[in-house]
């Protein structure tokens, strides 16, 4: 009952959405694409974290963290050699993070640290020096500092309780800068937009903002998914003005119609475009019902005999009477779409079955999406 009300729910938003304007409005062209070579990279790291509260690692199960506790204490002087210490305070943990774009050395980064050996929980334990290098190998930041978990975990005698992930946790601006990208954006000539939702109706209009707003021809639509400008043509002072100038110009975005289904949750979404041609349907639900009661059978007292166990099985199937034949006129709008199948009274996973037949017999003129 409770998936249904939240259905009608979703429902109502989304048909008051659909009676407001037919198109979802202008969106500034920072939020439509992608600027070539202005991107984030991978950083990945191999370090220790300590401070544990006997959460940590047991050595006996994961020697790597043993040895690259004993290269630390080498390093720092300190031999160990031929010893055996196996302490519970401390864990092996990867290290990930991401250098933004003109990431300069000195600026700090958020850091996610991830234990790799059998330890509890990172909670209160910190992060001791570790390189983080990107995919040419090289190292591009140090990363250091208190771990703030995900979760908490409690454990007694007989079981125990978890709450969210403790064994990983993050590091707010956790790692320093040390290498900078070579990336010469001040020299470039060109550059490329790569749309996030490929579509030539909205690279044109992209091309055709750009164009009207500089007043001359500076914007090329490559394909569906690119759109070039020509930065030397534009006439500004530095590549960074003319993306500067550009970025935040209004699009009105053109999509496909899509109809996305989550079976776990039962969650429906239609996008506005989505039309469903006249079709009937009907729709009802089997119900198989098995119930077993055993009856036990002894032998009267001081009798000879022993206890049989003899089974009684009761089943039936019940099938209720649905909605019949209805009819889901052709939808025009969304909002008369989801009036056609909210007719039908059903709920939210019977939708979805729905849903999937309508497509099948190639009434629903969408894209049918199911995660």
């Amino acid at each position: 009952m409770i998936g249904g009300v939240r259905l009608v729910l979703l429902c109502l938003l989304i048909a008051g959405l659909a009676l407001g304007p037919a198109r979802a409005g202008p969106i500034r062209i920072k939020d439509l694409v992608e600027f070539d070579g202005v991107r984030g990279n991978d950083l990945l790291g191999y370090g220790l974290v300590v401070g544990l509260d006997g959460t940590g690692d047991g050595l006996r199960n994961s020697p790597f963290t043993e040895e690259l506790l004993a290269n630390i204490l080498e390093r720092l002087g300190i031999n160990v050699s031929g010893e055996q210490f196996r302490p519970r305070n401390v864990a092996a943990v990867m290290v990930t993070a991401e250098l933004p774009a003109f990431a300069r050395a000195g600026g700090r980064i958020d850091v996610t640290v991830s234990a790799m050996g059998d330890a509890e929980s990172l909670l209160g334990g910190t992060l001791i020096m570790t390189p983080l290098n990107a995919a040419d190998g090289q190292i591009y930041a140090v990363a250091q500092g208190t771990i703030i978990a995900g979760g908490v975990a409690a454990q007694g005698e007989a079981g125990g309780v978890t709450q969210g992930v403790p064994t990983s946790g993050t590091i707010p601006a956790g790692a320093r800068v040390e290498r900078e990208v070579d990336f010469d954006f001040a020299g470039l000539e060109t550059v490329r937009l790569a749309l996030r939702e490929p579509d030539f109706t909205t690279a044109a209009r992209i091309e055709q903002a750009i164009n009207g707003a500089v007043g001359r021809p500076v914007a090329l639509m490559l394909d569906p998914g690119t759109v070039r400008i020509d930065l030397a043509r534009m006439q500004a002072r530095t590549p960074a003005h003319a993306i500067g100038a550009v970025e935040n110009l209004l699009v009105e975005p053109q999509g496909r119609a899509r109809v996305v289904v989550d079976q776990r949750s039962g969650t429906i979404v239609m996008g506005q475009d989505v039309r469903i041609s006249r079709v009937a349907v009907s729709q009802g639900n089997l119900t198989l019902r098995i119930r077993e009661t055993p009856l036990v059978v002894q032998p009267n007292p001081f009798a000879r005999g022993e206890t049989v166990v003899v089974p009684r099985t009761e089943a039936g199937i019940e099938e209720e009477p649905g909605t019949g034949l209805a009819e889901v006129p052709g939808g025009t709008s969304l909002a008369e779409v989801i009036a056609g199948l909210n007719a039908l009274g059903v709920a939210p996973r019977d939708m979805i079955d729905i849903l999937k037949s309508i497509k099948a017999a190639g009434a629903l003129h969408a894209e049918f999406v199911v995660r």
